[in-house]
């Protein structure tokens, strides 16, 4: 039944791979009965001649071909056929972008994403009809040209993720139609030119991950132009920005502001909160301090490494939108104020590394009841784990580590359905997503998604593409007592199970081996008694394993899985014997079970060729329709990103089948 059920899920990717290409090749015929401009013909044919093309990617333009308009990533008008449109993007070309370009008099459209070129030329402002113009993605060095500031019709402008240097241009005074302006990962200095705020139809300034500098203050008062009236995001973050948050109300119809990873400090100021249109704030590893106001729309607030060093502000009890709480490690104490209770929108609460104090309030159980995640980690909260935490269907990482907790385990936890469920839709989408459109040619959309710091095998590791694939209890390093709860068995697709450093009693349950998917648990530095159950075996994807300082007794069952593992997942139990420790006194050395010859093996390669099948058929229908997708910019867009989720699912379950690979391997050496 489960590879049935691995089977009908890739037979539907199958489906939708095939309707996608019956559809691109409707798409792909606009250009049919057009007839190219000879000129402009001659002018692609010395383009390709400056260019290495990696797998003849260009092999559509030839002479031969006189009807240039049906070339790979060449748009030309219907009614003129001028070309209009150059989509060469993720082409794998390197060389140097041809001055023969000036003879495509009719181009709006230049896409270079993701290629090898070295240098921006300066004609490239004498291209006067572009509208959209993305270098993104290549390894341009050196000065952003100011030709640029020719280019009075350019609606989106992307140079992400290259290596140009020095100032940002002050010819921005002729770009009147801007929309969009994308320089984030690169190594831009100084400030931001004045210019800048001159442009009166902005909507996205990109800047994230550059070395501008100097006071937040005068990079506001330069965006305080006419720009000021229509900007929607602006994206500060991981630069050398200096002093205090200054006043950003003047931004007024500004909705995503990020400022992280800067040299902030001093408090949020009281003014920022009339900011109606914000959703979201993150202004995380900095030095702010203080408590802040209402922004009363926000959907995200990251706040998180800094030092607010206060109690948490009632006031964000009126943030009834807001969907992702984030104040990790900020140096907040007292109790969690009552007010949270009326943020029923809430899908991840972060209030890890910080000293809040009291019991977990039980309506985080009872009128939360979307979250996602909570992460309460390394605090100094006490009582007892309040029952009405069962009452979270939707949750999959609960992480109550390293507090004062104490008492039972509740044993209606099994009621977190959606640890229950193997293969769940959500392991496909992000936890937590806000997205808004920006109206401007070629726009995809300003997209957040979550990340979540997850102490997972003894490490701290950051999750994000991947979170919506996690499924983890912490509640280690607390003062539980009791027992194991059986009920925990039936959550069927936790991936990390983490009791340890607590005082629980009595045996490992029998029906642990229920939790076919863990790949991690950790049981050690407990008061656990009794025998390992031969159920263990049956832990298939399991990769980590502790049960060390614990008062079990008797043999490690004998199996490939719980053998392969090293001595201290088992020492401190002094009653303990069999492969990996002494042997046991009396007894005949572990056997490895039969189970009729090569049976185990073949459970084993029969799921990892099915997967490796898998990928093959499915990089044949990918690259069936990919000429296809190259048409459509939105479509490739959705595409690429659903399938790089389905590509973080196929990694996660590949690692954990070549764990278990590895380690039989080992054993027969």
């Amino acid at each position: 039944m489960r590879g049935g059920g691995l089977h009908f899920h890739f037979h539907l990717w199958l489906v939708f791979l095939f309707a996608l290409t019956a559809a691109s090749f409707g798409l792909g015929v606009e250009n049919q009965s057009v007839r190219c401009i000879a000129a402009e013909r001659r002018a692609l044919l010395d383009f390709k001649k400056r260019l290495t093309v990696v797998e003849n990617r260009l092999v559509s333009w030839t002479s031969e071909e006189e009807e240039c308009c049906n070339w790979i990533g060449v748009g030309c008008d219907n009614s003129t056929g001028h070309v209009v449109k150059l989509d060469l993007d993720a082409m794998f070309t390197t060389g140097e972008i041809g001055s023969s370009l000036l003879e495509l008099k009719h181009l709006s459209y230049l896409d270079l994403f993701s290629n090898h070129f070295h240098k921006i030329p300066d004609f490239i402002g004498s291209l006067s009809e572009l509208t959209y113009l993305d270098l993104s993605g290549n390894s341009f060095t050196g000065f952003i040209p100011h030709q640029l500031g020719n280019l009075s019709r350019l609606l989106c402008l992307d140079f992400s993720r290259n290596s140009l240097s020095s100032f940002i241009p002050i010819s921005f005074d002729n770009m009147p139609a801007l929309q969009r302006i994308n320089f984030e990962g690169n190594n831009l200095e100084g400030g931001i030119p004045k210019s800048l705020g001159n442009i009166c139809n902005l909507k996205e300034l990109n800047l994230n991950d550059n070395k501008i500098s100097g006071s937040l203050g005068v990079v506001i008062k330069n965006l305080s132009g006419c720009a000021k009236d229509s900007l929607e995001a602006l994206n500060l973050a991981r630069n050398r920005l200096t002093e205090a948050l200054p006043d950003l109300s003047i931004l007024s119809s500004l909705r995503k502001l990020s400022l992280s990873g800067n040299q902030l400090e001093g408090p949020l100021p009281v003014s920022n909160g009339k900011m109606s249109q914000l959703v979201l704030l993150d202004v995380s590893s900095n030095s702010l301090h203080d408590c802040w106001n209402k922004y009363m729309i926000l959907t995200a607030i990251n706040l998180e490494n800094n030092d607010l060093s206060g109690i948490i502000p009632n006031s964000l009890g009126s943030l009834q939108t807001l969907e992702s709480l984030r104040l990790r490690n900020t140096s907040l104490y007292g109790e969690i104020p009552q007010s949270l209770e009326n943020c029923t929108a809430l899908k991840l609460q972060d209030l890890g590394d910080n000293k809040l104090t009291g019991i977990i309030p039980p309506w985080i159980g009872e009128r939360l009841n979307g979250l996602n995640v909570l992460r309460l980690r390394s605090n100094e909260f006490h009582g007892n784990i309040p029952s009405t935490l069962c009452r979270q269907q939707l949750l999959q990482v609960l992480d109550l580590s390293l507090n004062n907790i104490s008492g039972d385990i509740p044993s209606c936890l099994n009621n977190l359905t959606a640890m229950a469920h193997l293969g769940s839709s959500m392991a496909l989408i992000p936890l937590v997503g806000i997205t808004y459109t920006v109206d401007f040619i070629g726009a995809i959309g300003i997209n957040f998604h979550e990340h979540l710091l997850v102490v997972w095998k003894g490490f701290e590791r950051e999750y994000g593409n991947t979170l919506g694939l996690l499924k983890s209890i912490d509640l280690s390093c607390n003062k539980l007592s009791g027992k194991i709860p059986r009920e925990l068995a039936s959550l069927q697709g936790l991936i990390n199970l983490n009791l340890s450093r607590n005082m629980l009693r009595g045996s490992i349950i029998r029906e642990i081996s229920q939790l076919k998917s863990l790949d991690s648990l950790d049981l050690s530095t407990n008061n656990l008694s009794g025998e390992i159950p031969e159920s263990m075996s049956e832990l298939s994807f399991l990769s980590m394993l502790d049960f060390s300082n614990n008062n079990l007794s008797g043999k490690i069952p004998s199996s490939t899985q719980l053998q392969s593992f090293n001595a201290t997942s088992y020492s401190g139990n002094p009653g303990l014997c069999g492969e990996p420790l002494r042997k046991c006194p009396g007894g005949e050395p572990p056997k490895m079970p039969n189970n009729g010859g090569n049976e185990g093996d073949e459970g084993l390669f029969e799921p990892l060729w099915f997967f490796i099948g898998m990928i093959i058929e499915f990089l044949i229908g990918f690259w069936g329709i990919f000429g296809s997708l190259m048409i459509n910019r939105s479509w490739r867009y959705k595409y690429f990103q659903l399938v790089s989720k389905l590509t973080d699912w196929i990694k996660l379950t590949m690692a954990l089948m070549m764990v278990k690979l590895q380690r039989k391997l080992r054993l027969k050496e």
